[in-house]
């Protein structure tokens, strides 16, 4: 008699299983994709991602920051085409008194990172001129107008003129492509003169160097719950089958 009742546990123990197996070993959903304004600092001559917001970051004098606008989902990063040293992009433009300088690299990305497929502004380059205590968004301003929507950067210099942040369902094939290095002329410097791009382009695959929200390292911490939960659950059922056969012995 006991061994018919226990069977039915079994059954729902397998099945149980089974579903939590299957669970884990769907593949993680692909990340979602966004147009947006990104914001960068150079670090030891590359690119990488702001810890903070531009009204929350407050660069010394000497630094170099850079804004690229391009599709990208929160495992990928789209840098700035090129690099431009301190020296390069500030060192026609004279120090002042109670002021700081602040190198600036404004890259409006491709076309294929539009939403209308428009043909974007060329990169720029500058030396910023800012009151010492200047936020990063201050910095910014003197490229040009910044819209800005709920605390977001929605365009720089009139680019571009509507949407903020949207959401990409599809990534085009040629807005997946890896981005193609751009010379960008430093300011008062005649073309020749301008900086070289490093290496610092990258593709859509590329891991972002600072989010912690890596689309990896979610996936993993679903795996590692999923599994504590299995574990949990298999105990539970475990257990609770020893004390019925144990009344019912």
């Amino acid at each position: 008699m006991s061994a018919v009742r226990r069977a039915p546990l079994r059954v729902l123990l397998v099945a149980l299983v089974a579903a939590c197996l299957t669970a884990l070993t769907v593949g993680p959903a692909q990340a979602a994709a966004y147009r947006y304004w990104g914001f960068y600092q150079l670090t030891d001559g590359a690119w990488a991602f702001a810890q903070k917001g531009p009204d929350q970051t407050v660069p010394k004098d000497g630094s170099v920051e850079g804004w690229r606008f391009a599709v990208a989902d929160e495992a990928s990063t789209r840098y700035p085409r090129a690099v431009l040293t301190f020296d390069a992009l500030c060192a026609s433009t004279p120090a002042e008194s109670g002021k700081k300088r602040v190198g600036l690299v404004v890259d409006f990305g491709r076309s294929a990172d539009a939403a209308d497929a428009a043909t974007p502004p060329e990169p720029r380059a500058l030396c910023a001129v800012v009151a010492s205590d200047a936020t990063s968004a201050a910095v910014l301003a003197t490229a040009g107008d910044v819209r800005v929507e709920k605390g977001l950067v929605c365009g720089v210099a009139g680019y571009p003129g509507s949407d903020c942040g949207g959401a990409v369902k599809e990534v085009t094939p040629e807005a997946k492509a890896a981005d193609q290095p751009v010379t960008i002329a430093a300011p008062g410097a005649t073309p020749s003169a301008a900086a070289t791009p490093s290496g610092s382009a990258t593709t859509a695959g590329d891991v972002a160097a600072a989010p912690a929200s890596s689309s990896t390292g979610g996936s993993t911490t679903a795996y590692v719950v999923g599994g504590l939960l299995l574990l949990a659950l298999v105990a539970y059922l475990l257990v609770r089958g020893r004390a019925r056969a144990r009344q019912d012995g």
